[in-house]
């Protein structure tokens, strides 16, 4: 089923929209990546996470990992969630938030893993963080019919990868699957890189990005890129994508591919939405709305 959110956009998003191309216009998209990450920390601390949601670390067979836990929280349910950053940076706030209110609308608890992140360690290192820490959840009590798996970009590429190595390995898959504008396809083949006009996202800065992750492997390895992985046997999956996006094309190929091998796909497309519209969940109506949109899906599955 696919899903074209028609409604006209927000004053809010209309003004963020023209924001964002000014910064746009004006981001050394080719810095190093430690000034990436100077960059994140400073915007960090302007975050303010939701008052009533803890954070809590804690070690899953070594892998640093958080739970985010809203008040409403069931014991059993889990969101594991893998956050995004194109590899080269780790959980900030800015994500935490997201997390968060997805916990919220979702009455359930998030397991966000912190994993290992390029060019200091190449693939398969994220992927394999986030395998140890699954299946640590698992080890410790969760049944996989109470866990949702959900990643954003990057996170969303590691949750694609995530599930075809658990299938591939006999292990049993969660009950199902978000993946918030996925990066699919690390060389970029997609329409969308060379067409859309991104407000926030430049389609050189991925395909860099990527590289770094990868390493000098095969960009074609379906766990590298999962448009090129036999997706039968996956759970039910939700696909959220704007429709502004240089990876629209990613998930509009994702979800053909999921149909194709007879997995459970809800693809919805957001109008004049961005990479990362879900970032501004406390002043984008749209962004709410996405996130409401989630915690239903993953209400209905576990």
């Amino acid at each position: 089923m696919a899903t074209e959110m028609n409604q006209m956009i927000s004053i809010q998003g209309f003004l963020l929209r023209a924001c964002l191309r000014l910064r746009k216009a004006g981001t050394d998209w080719d810095a190093p990546v430690e000034k990436w990450r100077t960059r994140m920390e400073w915007s960090d601390r302007l975050i303010k996470l939701p008052r009533e949601v803890t954070i809590k670390p804690d070690l899953a067979d070594g892998i640093p990992v958080e739970w985010i836990t809203p008040p409403n929280a069931s014991s059993q349910s889990v969101i594991f969630y893998i956050h995004g950053g194109a590899f080269i940076w780790g959980l900030y706030n800015v994500e935490r938030q997201v997390a968060a209110h997805i916990c919220q609308v979702a009455a359930c608890r998030a397991l966000a893993v912190d994993y290992r992140l390029a060019p200091g360690h190449l693939f398969p290192a994220g992927l394999e963080d986030c395998l140890t820490a699954y299946r640590w959840l698992l080890k410790n009590g969760i049944s996989p019919r109470d866990i949702v798996i959900a990643g954003f970009s990057a996170g969303g590429n590691l949750t694609l990868a995530t599930l075809l190595s658990l299938r591939d390995a006999g292990d049993p898959l969660p009950a199902a699957a978000v993946c918030i504008s996925p990066l699919t396809d690390l060389e970029g083949t997609g329409e969308s890189f060379r067409t859309k006009q991104d407000p926030a996202l430049s389609g050189r800065f991925v395909l860099t990005t990527s590289r770094y992750y990868a390493g000098g492997q095969d960009l074609r390895l379906p766990l590298l890129s999962p448009h090129y992985g036999d997706l039968r046997g996956l759970p039910p999956l939700l696909i959220q994508v704007g429709d502004d996006e240089i990876l629209f094309s990613d998930a509009i190929r994702l979800a053909d591919h999921a149909r194709a091998a007879d997995v459970n796909v809800n693809l919805v497309i957001w109008q004049k939405m961005w990479h990362g519209w879900h970032l501004f969940a406390p002043t984008l109506p749209e962004a709410r709305q996405a996130i409401n949109e989630i915690g239903d899906f993953i209400r209905e599955h576990i």
